[in-house]
């Protein structure tokens, strides 16, 4: 008996696998003019849409977010759309290393946040993104990769550089996925708000 409400109580609590509100973060990486021109995965239009989603839903649930620049003075600012919805994030953080990680104020922001898992969305897949979610998972992050919230120029390079973060334990999803383990329930005070971002 013992063991059977233990199986129940198991049953009942998010997968290890899964995003909690509590827990996540989201971290935004290097969404630049210069670098959504060279974005050739997929439509540049569609990627900012995503990543405005994410950053929505955690501004409605209070999920800390920290974003990144890469290079501005050579690579451009923020892009204007998603600079637009980064009012209350931490950032930019201006880096020189591709990982975010090797970077000690993003370091520091992101361990000030007290969150164990992290959302990790932006430019280049191959590159940054995979670079830092390599990093974060080597540093006992658990992270989460949405596909259709990142980008790079080719291909090839974000098919391998996708595969590479699953292998090494990276959670591969998609943006509505996540928004919806992050929401967990229908009966959330903010299912409503979140729902009219997704529609």
């Amino acid at each position: 008996m013992i063991e059977a409400v233990a199986l129940i109580e198991s049953l009942a609590m998010p997968h290890t696998n899964m995003l909690e509100e509590k827990l996540a973060a989201l971290v935004i990486v290097d969404v630049q003019e210069k670098m959504l021109a060279a974005i050739g995965t997929s439509p540049v239009e569609a990627i900012l849409d995503k990543i405005r989603r994410l950053v929505g839903t955690a501004e409605i649930l209070g999920i800390p977010v920290v974003y990144t620049e890469q290079y501005p003075k050579g690579l451009g600012a923020t892009h204007p759309r998603v600079k637009a919805c980064l009012a209350r994030a931490t950032g930019p953080i201006v880096k020189s290393a591709c990982s975010c990680w090797r970077d000690e104020d993003f370091r520091a922001a992101l361990q000030q946040t007290g969150r164990e898992q992290v959302i990790v969305a932006g430019l280049e897949t191959h590159v940054c993104i995979q670079q830092t979610v390599m990093d974060l998972i080597r540093v006992d992050y658990d992270v989460f990769v949405p596909v259709d919230a990142v980008g790079s120029r080719f291909v090839p390079d974000m098919d391998v550089s996708v595969a590479r973060m699953r292998h090494a334990g990276a959670e591969i999803s998609t943006t509505e996925a996540l928004i919806f383990e992050l929401i967990e329930r229908c009966d959330h005070p903010k299912f409503k708000e979140v729902l009219e971002l997704i529609k």
